[in-house]
């Protein structure tokens, strides 16, 4: 049975914040930002100026400041989570860059994207360079495993999003294939961002599994809740306009129950608007659908899918001795989900 959630009741509540995680981490995350600064440099000028608008958009670093969490875990000693933790942010910046190209956008963190100002062709490019940047501070580090781990997930990515491309518009995808595009385009950067944090502090196999599983279940709560957001006010604040994914048929948790609990008429009019892209100019189709997730409690239902995955990720910090970097950790889980409200 669905647990009903007082959303209202919610949003009055003071909701946890990144202030722990970026107390935590301010001064290593000063020596990323200089280190992606300076690796972002070329004498080609439009690749750090195109690299720079997006970087400079207003990310709140998650992935990279995880990586610099989870070695203060692991009591790590030295910089080698430094370079390390910009190349996180290189793939997820080049990873961006190829979204909003594929997805045709033309806002990202409430600017214009990329692509909107500079064209498709030279964000694909930028983005290749970023890849290839990330790559090279790989190779810097000197480690097979952290190689290994970052190849795959980059790799992993990109294979979620080709797997995203196949289950667009098709609104007979289950939930279990959009579990496995989230796990993919998401949720294996995180698992890696936090698993390197370990892997760079020489600490036991059980506590890489620990943190690749902490990581990879906060990545899945995280787009959880992003594809929730596409569908809420609150969106408005996070720089998106509502319903991108919708306008694109884009098929997420809150569709696939919201399709599977709906009658007859209700399919039709997800497979019209979603399958065949025939909407209203005026969003009344938009407001019609977030009407049906609200009748059949997909938003409340996909929150609550996302909490699942947050117990997860909080089990796994379990290993773990307490102290300011678990417990950073944790509140980051909390953060993650509670941008709902």
């Amino acid at each position: 049975m669905a647990i009903v959630v007082n959303l209202e009741e919610e949003r009055g509540k003071k909701g946890p914040s990144l202030d722990a995680l970026t107390a935590l981490v301010s001064d290593d995350l000063a020596k990323v930002n200089t280190t992606i600064v300076d690796r972002m440099h070329s004498p080609v000028e439009l690749i750090p100026q195109l690299a720079g608008h997006i970087i400079a958009a207003g990310g709140k670093r998650l992935r990279p400041m995880l990586t610099l969490a989870s070695a203060k875990l692991c009591n790590h000693r030295g910089p080698r989570h430094i370079k390390l933790a910009a190349c996180v942010e290189f793939i997820h910046t080049a990873t961006l860059l190829h979204d909003d190209v594929v997805d045709e956008s033309s806002l990202r963190r409430g600017l214009a994207s990329a692509n909107a100002v500079w064209g498709n062709k030279a964000s694909v490019l930028v983005g290749d360079f970023l890849f290839s940047r990330a790559f090279e501070l790989m190779v810097e580090d000197g480690s097979i495993q952290v190689l290994a781990i970052l190849s795959r997930a980059s790799s992993v990515i990109a294979e979620g999003e080709v797997l995203q491309l196949i289950t667009a518009n098709d609104t007979s995808t289950s939930e279990d294939s959009y579990l496995e595009v989230i796990r993919a385009k998401t949720a294996a950067l995180f698992a890696a961002a936090c698993r390197i944090g370990a892997v760079v502090a020489n600490r036991p196999k059980a506590e890489e599994a620990a943190l690749e599983s902490y990581g990879l279940n906060l990545g899945i709560a995280f787009q959880l809740i992003d594809d929730m957001l596409d569908y809420s006010a609150k969106q408005e604040k996070l720089g998106k306009a509502i319903g991108d994914d919708f306008r694109e048929g884009k098929i997420t948790l809150p569709v696939i129950l919201a399709f599977r609990r709906g009658d007859d008429e209700e399919r039709t009019f997800w497979r019209r608007n979603l399958e065949e892209l025939d909407q209203a100019e005026d969003g009344a189709d938009l407001r019609h659908a977030i009407g049906l997730m609200e009748k059949h409690q997909s938003l409340l239902d996909t929150i609550n899918r996302a909490r699942h995955y947050g117990a997860i990720a909080r089990d796994a910090l379990g290993i773990f001795p307490d102290g300011p970097a678990k417990s950073a950790l944790t509140d980051i889980i909390d953060f993650c989900i509670d941008r709902a409200f």
